[in-house]
């Protein structure tokens, strides 16, 4: 997507809509800059500040780390968020995740890791079928040790990435220089 083909602004501290200071200003203090994907989406402060608080939430699941990550990267290379897939990538890459995995992540490929794959597989079904899991899609996501409880906290982190990624390709957000190597 060029620059120029949404012309959403790439807002600052002194561009943004007053409601929108708070998340910069964490945001900026969190990760040393402002990312583009929070520049863009403080056009609206109700969508941005929406977005990071459904992050928080989804950040304190009972789902394991990089079965949150997993879901995260499904949904950006299911809906072709370029920066979601740097960022988690980088995240990947910081938690030390094996390199096959992150690749097969990226590339919408199965999973060496069982559980993993259960959750892809899971992340996939729900949206496919808009939630209506049938039993036994259901019942291979439990044979890997996850509960009701963590199908709906699937459902959590679909909702919260399909925001971001929408958000994101709608705002034209690049990737920052600082995530340029796991873009």
């Amino acid at each position: 997507m060029t620059p120029h083909a949404h012309p959403f602004p790439h807002h600052t501290l002194d561009t943004a809509p007053e409601a929108a200071h708070r998340p910069i200003k964490a945001t900026t203090q969190h990760f040393g800059y402002l990312p583009s994907p929070v520049a863009r989406m403080a056009t609206s402060p109700q969508t941005l500040d929406g977005f990071l608080k459904l992050s928080a939430l989804f950040e304190t699941t009972t789902l394991p780390q990089l079965a949150r990550e997993t879901v995260i990267l499904t949904m950006a290379t299911r809906n072709g968020c370029h920066v979601c897939v740097a960022v988690h990538t980088r995240i990947l890459t910081n938690l030390e995740a094996d390199a096959l995995l992150i690749e097969a992540l990226r590339t919408q490929k199965p999973l060496s890791a069982p559980e993993l794959e259960a959750v892809r597989l899971f992340t996939l079904e729900v949206l496919a079928t808009a939630g209506e899991v049938s039993p036994e899609a259901l019942q291979a996501f439990f044979d890997h040790g996850y509960t009701h409880q963590n199908a709906l906290e699937v459902v959590l982190g679909i909702g919260t990435y399909t925001l971001s990624t929408l958000a994101n390709r709608l705002t034209g957000a690049p990737v920052d220089d600082q995530l340029k190597a796991f873009a």
